[in-house]
């Protein structure tokens, strides 16, 4: 990827107040600003929901380490073919 120089940064400059004008530059870049902090603030309610979601849940962790117990209530081991 091509590096921008300072003289393509100009020219980029000169677009962008071409097309929104002096006036407006404030508030785009407001906006815009605004909308980066929103989605890094989603960004991080995202992450956090996901660690969550990876704990297991006590009472499911419990249930599977007990051993498996026939009706009489002697405990068997379960042996996969």
């Amino acid at each position: 990827m091509p590096k921008l120089g300072p003289m393509e940064l100009i020219i980029i400059l000169v677009i962008v107040v071409l097309v929104f004008g002096a006036g407006k530059l404030a508030s785009v870049g407001g906006s815009l600003g605004k909308g980066i902090k929103d989605f890094r603030a989603a960004m991080k309610e995202g992450s956090e929901s996901d660690e969550d979601e990876k704990q297991p849940n006590a009472a499911t962790a419990e249930s599977r380490s007990e051993p498996v117990k026939d009706r009489g209530g002697k405990e068997e081991s379960v042996e996969e073919a």
